[in-house]
């Protein structure tokens, strides 16, 4: 009692084997013993829009929150929400989501892109010229760039958006005109930052398909069927759900990710505890 150890100069392994013999051994933990991996989700299913109103993302948001859940995903959901809803609810998750080894976003709704940057959009959006998205809708670089910040575990943004875009005004392209998003469909490509993966529904600059012969997207679908495989790498996961989409949709929707992930991650492990 009363012995200083300098921070620095003794192993913490051989530390702990000194402090936990003889009596002290039944109150240490084993030294290889790790805490649970924690993993939470935000997900967003915003379909009630007073134009181009959508049948599956309020259906998609609940089948992600299902499985992500089952997975042990602390999952918060929001569907149908205003802009305000969705910056506060972004802003809170965002904040807490430092405490988490795993993050995922999933966005399903109407998203455009504008001037390189893309944006999801909120039902109460009302937006009469391309330099209102800034304030009326989500810039989904900035939820990368927020995530990427925190320089440690797995981040993951998955955006099933892009049905159609009917909230800006449809321009002729011309001459030296065509690095302006405005008339442009579908959303823009992204970088992903160390740590990151993007996914989303279609490729860039191209348009998905809504389904309304059935509950959920073709996307959002098949994704949640991959999901709980066991031992089933996350960028193998995707590359499936990207050719059964392509083969289903004759070629009309193939899905694109970027990804900077470090290592082999799986939403759940194999049998034997490994991933791959």
């Amino acid at each position: 009692m009363g012995r200083n150890f300098p921070p620095h100069s003794i192993h913490r392994r051989q530390l702990l084997q000194g402090l936990c013999g003889g009596s002290l051994a039944l109150f240490c933990p084993p030294l290889h013993a790790t805490r649970p991996r924690l993993s939470s989700a935000l997900l967003f299913g915003n379909a009630r829009y007073p134009i181009a109103p959508l049948q599956n993302p309020v259906n998609d948001a609940h089948a992600m929150q299902r499985v992500l859940t089952r997975l042990g995903f602390a999952t918060q959901i929001e569907v149908d929400a205003n802009y305000t809803r969705m910056f506060d609810l972004l802003r809170a998750y965002l904040r807490r989501a430092e405490s988490s080894d795993v993050r995922l976003v999933f966005f399903a709704g109407h998203g455009v892109q504008w001037r390189g940057r893309n944006y999801l959009i909120p039902i109460d959006a009302n937006i009469r010229h391309e330099t209102e998205l800034i304030a009326r809708s989500i810039d989904l670089d900035m939820i990368v760039d927020r995530l990427a910040a925190l320089r440690k575990g797995v981040s993951i943004i998955i955006i099933d958006a892009c049905r159609n875009n009917p909230f800006l005004p449809r321009r002729t392209r011309g001459p030296g005109n065509d690095a302006l998003g405005h008339d442009q469909d579908g959303l823009a490509p992204m970088y992903a930052p160390g740590g990151t993966l993007i996914a989303f529904s279609t490729a860039p600059g191209a348009v998905a398909v809504d389904s309304p012969e059935g509950e959920n997207s073709i996307y959002t679908a098949l994704l949640v069927e991959r999901l709980a495989t066991p031992g089933l790498p996350v960028e193998r996961l995707f590359k499936e759900v990207r050719a059964e989409v392509a083969r289903r949709t004759g070629q009309r929707q193939v899905p694109w990710e970027n990804s900077s992930l470090m290592g082999e991650f799986c939403f759940r492990q194999g049998a034997d505890g490994t991933c791959g």
